[in-house]
């Protein structure tokens, strides 16, 4: 059962998506700001991350560039989200070393095949 970090600080949508994932058969660790995200990565050395990149204490950007510059969890897929769908986040997030990014609202299907992408 492959193990997801899901990095998430609104309650909704954390509940909602680890639900979801725990559904479709993965093992779900939450974490709800960008510190105890890296943190969690570090310790547990999950399979995967779901990152939100507006997060509280350190922001998915900077939580997501300490990951890919520390050898010990650098090669750990992180897909970056973000209910901002500007134009240049999807470039900003795989400069900042997300290997792949979804917007908000979660459209489940699209996420899942980006998981299953990553973790193949």
């Amino acid at each position: 059962m492959p193990k997801i970090l899901l990095v998430e600080d609104n309650d909704m949508n954390r509940d909602m998506l680890s639900r979801r994932l725990i559904k479709r058969g993965y093992e779900v660790v939450v974490a709800v700001d960008g510190q105890e995200g890296v943190d969690h990565a570090r310790e547990i050395k999950p399979d995967l991350v779901i990152m939100d990149m507006s997060l509280p204490v350190k922001d998915g950007w900077v939580a997501t560039a300490e990951l890919k510059a520390d050898p010990a969890t650098q090669s750990i897929p992180i897909i970056g989200l973000s209910a901002h769908a500007m134009s240049g986040d999807h470039d900003k997030a795989l400069k900042a070393g997300c290997d792949d990014y979804d917007t908000k609202p979660v459209e489940l299907d699209r996420l899942l095949a980006k998981i299953q992408a990553l973790l193949a």
